[in-house]
């Protein structure tokens, strides 16, 4: 049975997303398996562009069943949005979209909470999106305070939770901050009783739905959000994100056990970028008119959430080998490869020197990470436009070279490179 995974290998942002939309010609059904409303996706679709945080991109082909599985954190107002959104620009959006009664809701005390929390940690922020997802997920850890979007389609039931939980956030938020927004139980009940008729239509159980499809050879792409080195266990902790990143959450996720994935894609950008805090040995800090800023520039590396500039850096294999691993790999989609074409030269990260030694292993804890100096091999640059490539020979010599030494150095072959937005500029490498 063909299921695949499509899984970042850097920290998020590599642009699963085209992938996805390339790969689900080839499947039935897409899922989304972990992370909530701040994984953002840009497909590019017959010149247009689409921007999706929370819908799986396989919703842009309505051919396809798209599902948000119950590893997932949905924030009701953010799902409608994004639904109207997509009919406005005329994708038809219907029974083609499930969403799991078991995965847990966002509540507004959800992002009262991780704002005071951000603020009161300082410098050592996280950097979230806030948008409560951190929270909601302690909150299903913790068992008493989690609401599943099974719990917004019973009034009677949902009232006495809703009650209960929100006297104990009140009192959390007031000891927090004096300045706290405090919230009514009962606004909150109509808010969301309303929201969940209006997710009615969509809502199942999406762990017997996919295991049904199992059974009957249905074709499954498993789509992961952020990246695996935000991955809660294997991440630069404490610097990641609060779900399984990795295709360690499928199983989890969705309830369909990983010894059905026939593929397991891993997905990198030419060079490394990161957003929020955290160690980034590869990071070019140089300036307004440095390579870093010619990065972000020509890149257009900014959140798609949240619209932030993202931090820029050469491509780190040690990182890169380390997820691949951790993923089971089979093989690697590189993206923006076009964004390099105009530089001199090109930096690759290799090692690691911490403490006067030699590392080829990513270690798993930040502060470790912080000490890390990057040991670079330099290839020549090509300084020629390649996203008109359409082969791998249409290529200058000098990008095959870098391409094939991250396929070295990774340890992975790369079957896929991207040289541009456009579902076309898209090389099949194999």
């Amino acid at each position: 049975m063909p299921c695949c995974c499509v899984v970042g290998l850097q920290w998020g942002d590599e642009g699963k997303g085209k992938i996805v939309d390339l790969l689900g010609e080839q499947h039935d059904i897409v899922v989304r398996f972990n992370g909530g409303a701040n994984a953002g996706h840009t497909v590019v679709r017959g010149g247009r562009s689409f921007k999706l945080s929370l819908l799986p991109t396989g919703v842009l082909e309505p051919r396809l069943l798209s599902v948000i599985a119950n590893g997932v954190v949905v924030y009701p107002p953010r799902f409608l949005e994004e639904v109207e959104n997509l009919r406005a620009a005329g994708i038809p959006v219907g029974n083609n979209l499930l969403v799991s009664d078991k995965a847990h809701v966002i509540f507004p005390y959800h992002m009262e909470e991780e704002r005071l929390a951000e603020g009161e940690a300082s410098e050592q922020a996280i950097g979230t999106t806030g948008r409560g997802i951190g929270p909601c997920y302690q909150d299903k850890i913790s068992r008493l305070q989690g609401i599943r979007i099974g719990e917004l389609l019973h009034p009677e039931h949902l009232q006495g939770r809703l009650a209960a939980i929100v006297e104990r956030k009140n009192r959390m938020l007031r000891g927090l901050s004096e300045s706290a927004q405090l919230f009514d139980a009962g606004q909150l009940l109509r808010e969301y009783l309303d929201y969940g008729e209006r997710l009615r239509p969509h809502v199942c159980d999406t762990t017997a739905l996919l295991q049904d499809a199992v059974a009957n050879d249905r074709r499954i792409l498993f789509e992961a959000a952020q990246g695996s080195l935000l991955d809660i266990d294997h991440g630069s902790y404490p610097y990641v994100t609060s779900s399984s990143s990795s295709v360690a959450g499928v199983w989890p996720g969705t309830g369909v056990p990983i010894r059905h994935l026939s593929r397991v894609l891993g997905i990198v950008k030419a060079y490394t970028t990161r957003v929020g805090g955290g160690a980034f040995p590869t990071e070019l800090d140089d300036g307004p008119t440095g390579i870093g800023e010619h990065i972000r520039r020509v890149g257009r590396e900014y959140g798609t959430v949240t619209g932030r500039p993202r931090r820029c850096g050469w491509f780190d294999a040690v990182a890169v080998r380390h997820s691949a691993r951790l993923n089971g790999v089979d093989d690697i989609a590189l993206m923006l490869l076009d964004v390099l074409s105009q530089l001199e030269e090109i930096k690759l990260c290799v090692g690691y020197e911490c403490d006067g030694d030699t590392l080829s292993r990513f270690p798993g804890d930040s502060f470790l990470l912080q000490r890390c100096k990057p040991i670079y091999e330099t290839l020549p640059g090509w300084r020629c436009d390649i996203s008109g490539a359409r082969r791998l020979t249409d290529l200058p010599a000098a990008a095959r070279r870098y391409i094939d030494r991250i396929s070295e150095t990774v340890g992975r072959p790369v079957t896929i490179v991207s040289i541009g937005p456009d579902r076309a500029q898209t090389i099949a490498a194999e």
